[in-house]
């Protein structure tokens, strides 16, 4: 019996209720949690077979999806609807398979127009209603929509995924070229309303294989990762951790820790509770989706556990709140509010705030704060007596301050006297900069001068990359420290591809050759990591990976003071917010790979695809590492242990900010410039092979 056979004979054995605002719909397609049915099928807010789409009239379907849709549907989204059902129902008479409308990518908070699951393919369909060209912007985000299935949807890994754009005023259309990539997504295909059927046949003609299992694709578990700036636009517009992060059963995860975070706030209140957590997890695990997570599910101002995101790191900062406040004024827009964008940026500051302007309205008023949960990220950036009295001095004149940061915040919510929660985020090896303390001072704070408050720790923080071990000591004398597993995120979300990224780095910047060649021989297949000494080449094939909206760009160390002659020079500054978000034809965005990130531009962020430049002031020599600074017209030696560890730290956040793959660049030298010396940078490149990294072809 065939699949699409099975399917019908599946959908006719179980139909559906779904409640919709109190009103009953008798369908075919089981989308309620209540019925045990598949909660992939829940995404979409129509499902049928084809042979029940065709039978259905045209008002009904579009009445089901306005009961589905938000009460204040525009009248246009209803127009929309109808010529869509129309079209294809056209284009699909004859045909067997299912249809799926309106189907949610949580990850990129938006909803599909149509999903076809005809015989050996899966057809991803966006409409322009209206439109009569096939502009890059419409072509980019059905690709990405058919990348998106690719990547996260389970039963969708292995199958061929066409993703085809319709104009429905368009007259023309350029040719038809089928063309796959090597994960059997195919390049964008566009139509007019009267081809669609012409290439959906097309697509039947020339994918082989077997028939799609349909019940088995619509059970599959969808796993995204999404980026922070996605996850921050998800958990904005109200998704939930669930719905937009993966959820693998053997690992820790965002659910385990999220949900054992907000367990010890609840305690806290009920117990009258003060409460300090660490969690640590490695980079690109999520630690900032948990903390963003909490942010916005006890957001309300009204809540009596209001809880506040804080973060030193000032372009994270920065970016996110540009995102949130671009995605909110575009939503406000299109229902129609005049809203100014300067009044959503001020609301939007609310949900992320910088932790500085925390400390320094705390400085000025002695009272506890609003906020009886706060949420500091990063930590282990906060910076130690020494940094912040030299601060207060020369910005506050105020001499003599007697705390470090992290003993200053912490006094600041200890001014409760019924409870608080403080939770923070911790990085390994992530400390960047002069005066920043690591975690080490904040249990040091707490050891001295809040004996009372109870500690719960991540059982992994005793490991070396945190540097935690002297401070540890000091506190395994109080009585109310726990240390908890599922305060840790053992798996990276950010390399979706391969999360053996972040071991092979650590093995990397550790020269430990073996253990490094091991971990690249684990993920080689599916991230990939290059090393070249043509820049031109990295940039080729860093422009080439992407696909759909996928961002790339240039990054470098802030010490790689000898790359001008590449057309590299890190001292002009970059604006994170230009980088990160601005488009594909925007100059001052990572797609023109012209301006180069710092590691203090792109900690805590991510692009899919990174050209890393390597530059001689870190170097490979017999006893570990050369740790060297430009000054001058000379590279020096960097002597200072603290400076040494930043270096190497700034390494590790420039080799983890990928999420698809990267290439390395290493120059070749100039016997003529005795400040790039070949002999500066050979060893590098030799060592990188030596670790299994294989030259750009």
């Amino acid at each position: 019996m065939s699949s699409v056979r099975r399917h019908h004979m599946w959908l006719a054995q179980v139909g559906y209720q779904r409640y919709v605002a109190g009103a009953t719909i008798n369908a075919v397609d089981p989308l309620d949690a209540t019925t045990g049915l598949p909660e992939i099928y829940a995404r979409a807010w129509y499902g049928a077979t084809i042979d029940e789409f065709l039978r259905t009239e045209s008002d009904a379907i579009v009445g089901r999806l306005s009961l589905a849709g938000s009460h204040d549907l525009q009248q246009t989204q209803r127009e929309a609807w109808v010529q869509q059902v129309v079209i294809l129902k056209d284009a699909l008479a004859g045909l067997s398979g299912t249809i799926l409308f309106e189907f949610t990518i949580p990850r990129l908070g938006r909803r599909i127009d149509a999903v076809l699951l005809i015989g050996t393919a899966v057809m991803v369909v966006e409409f322009k209603v209206g439109q009569k060209d096939f502009d890059r912007a419409a072509i980019e985000q059905v690709w990405d929509y058919a990348l998106d299935l690719k990547n996260f949807h389970e039963a969708s890994h292995i199958a061929s995924i066409v993703p085809i754009l319709v104009a429905t005023a368009a007259s023309s259309c350029p040719a038809t070229e089928f063309r796959p990539d090597h994960d059997q997504v195919y390049r964008p295909v566009c139509a007019t309303p009267e081809e669609l059927r012409t290439i959906i046949g097309e697509v039947l003609r020339i994918i082989p294989g077997a028939v799609l299992d349909v019940p088995a694709w619509l059970q599959a578990p969808y796993r995204p990762t999404p980026t922070i700036v996605e996850a921050a636009r998800a958990l904005y517009a109200q998704h939930s951790v669930e719905a937009i992060a993966r959820y693998d059963a053997g690992a820790y995860n965002l659910r385990v820790t999220s949900n054992r975070i907000e367990a010890l706030v609840d305690e806290a209140k009920s117990q009258g509770q003060k409460k300090i957590c660490f969690v640590t997890g490695v980079p690109g695990a999520g630690k900032t989706l948990v903390g963003l997570n909490v942010a916005t599910r006890r957001g309300e101002n009204h809540s009596s556990t209001h809880a506040v995101f804080l973060s030193g790191n000032g372009p994270l900062v920065a970016v996110l709140r540009e995102a949130l406040a671009r995605d909110e004024y575009d939503r406000l827009k299109k229902h129609g509010s005049r809203e100014r964008k300067g009044v959503v940026r001020k609301r939007v500051e609310a949900f992320i705030q910088n932790v500085h302007h925390f400390r320094d309205y705390a400085l000025e008023d002695p009272r506890p704060p609003d906020d009886h949960v706060v949420i500091f990220d990063e930590a282990q950036r906060a910076w130690n007596l020494k940094q912040t009295a030299g601060f207060m001095l020369r910005k506050k004149r105020r001499p003599g301050f007697g705390k470090s940061e992290p003993d200053f915040l912490i006094s600041t919510m200890n001014r409760h006297q019924d409870w608080a929660v403080v939770v923070c985020l911790v990085g390994g090896g992530q400390e960047i900069n002069t005066g920043e303390a690591g975690i080490g001072e904040w249990l040091r704070a707490m050891a001295k001068s809040f004996d009372d408050w109870h500690l719960h720790i991540s059982s992994r923080l005793t490991d070396s990359e945190y540097e935690s071990g002297e401070a540890l000591k000091l506190i395994k004398s109080l009585s109310n420290v726990h240390f908890e597993d599922h305060l840790h995120l053992s798996v990276s979300m950010r390399s979706f591809r391969a999360e053996n990224v972040s071991a092979f780095v650590k093995a990397l910047l550790d020269q430990d050759k073996a253990a490094a060649k091991a971990a690249y021989q684990l993920l080689a297949s599916r991230y990939p990591i290059y090393v070249t000494r043509n820049l031109d080449h990295a940039k080729h094939w860093t422009r080439a990976k992407a696909r759909g909206s996928e961002r790339y760009g240039l990054v470098a160390s802030s010490k790689a003071q000898r790359l001008k002659p590449h057309a590299i020079d890190i001292r002009v500054p970059v604006n994170p917010v230009h980088y990160f978000l601005n488009s594909r034809y925007d100059t001052r965005s990572s797609y023109y790979l012209e301006d180069a990130a710092t590691e203090f531009q792109v900690q805590g962020l991510e692009l899919d695809w990174v050209c890393v430049t390597w530059d001689a002031d870190l170097r490979p020599n017999r006893t570990g590492w050369s740790y060297h600074d430009f000054r001058g017209d000379r590279w020096t030696k960097v002597k200072i242990e603290d400076n040494q560890r930043y270096l190497v730290n700034a390494y590790r956040v420039l080799l983890t900010r990928a999420r698809q793959g990267m290439v390395i660049f290493v120059p070749e030298g100039d016997p003529a410039d005795c400040s790039r010396d070949s002999s500066f940078y050979d060893p590098t490149f030799q060592f990188l092979q030596d670790c299994g990294v294989r030259v750009l072809p």
